[in-house]
């Protein structure tokens, strides 16, 4: 068969099929974006909570508690959650978000402890209060260290969500295992390289995120102390 019959045939498909691939794309957006924004709902707050304490054993725990989540195989904690959540969507969001915990969180508490000490002092004597600090200081300064790892674990929680389809929640794995079980070769691709393009788009997205933010983020302290 030649290439140009291939991408005939493929044609052919994604006329009749759009729809089921959108549907997919549309779950499977779904399921990683509510798995994000929790991860970084929890995670960066808590990151934050983590630099500013001197408690050295609670950052350990928390950390370590982190990279368990992160160490259990795919299949293993999706299989361990169906006897507490049941099967579908529940159970995949909160696996993925466990996922999403560490990288979000080590990278916010990075971010936060790369903050050079001199600014602080700055801040401090020009009168900011801790919590301003934090909001007016560190976290301009941090915020490049934050959204590189919301980057990250946004894309590794595109690639993760295709095994969601092993316990019922959906998404382009659906795509992928129907065409493994029927050997249709168009499935598989589809749900592949549709995957692929969200993780690459998502990138892209918060990359451009990113640049704006950080561009306008300021840090007060430093540029007060800078002028």
């Amino acid at each position: 068969m030649t290439g140009h019959n291939i991408w005939t045939q493929y044609a052919d498909f994604l006329r009749d099929r759009h729809t089921d691939v959108l549907a997919a794309a549309g779950e499977h957006v779904m399921i990683s974006a509510i798995a994000v924004i929790a991860g970084a709902a929890v995670a960066v707050p808590l990151g934050i909570y983590l630099s500013q304490s001197k408690i050295k054993w609670i950052q350990s725990v928390v950390f370590t508690i982190a990279n368990i989540f992160q160490t259990i195989p795919s299949l293993a904690l999706l299989a361990l959650l169906i006897p507490l959540l049941g099967i579908g969507t529940k159970p995949a969001v909160f696996a993925l978000f466990l996922y999403s915990l560490l990288p979000i969180l080590r990278n916010t508490y990075t971010g936060f402890h790369s903050v050079d000490p001199s600014v602080l002092e700055s801040a401090r004597g020009m009168g900011y209060g801790r919590m301003q600090r934090i909001m007016h200081v560190q976290l301009p300064l941090a915020m490049p260290y934050v959204m590189s790892g919301l980057r990250m674990t946004t894309v590794y929680v595109i690639s993760w969500t295709t095994l969601a389809t092993l316990i019922g929640a959906g998404g382009l794995g659906d795509l992928i295992v129907a065409g493994i079980g029927v050997n249709k070769k168009e499935l598989i691709f589809s749900g592949a390289a549709v995957a692929i393009i969200l993780a690459l788009l998502a990138d892209w997205l918060l990359g451009a995120v990113e640049k704006r933010v950080t561009r306008k983020a300021k840090p007060v302290g430093a540029a007060r102390t800078v002028s």
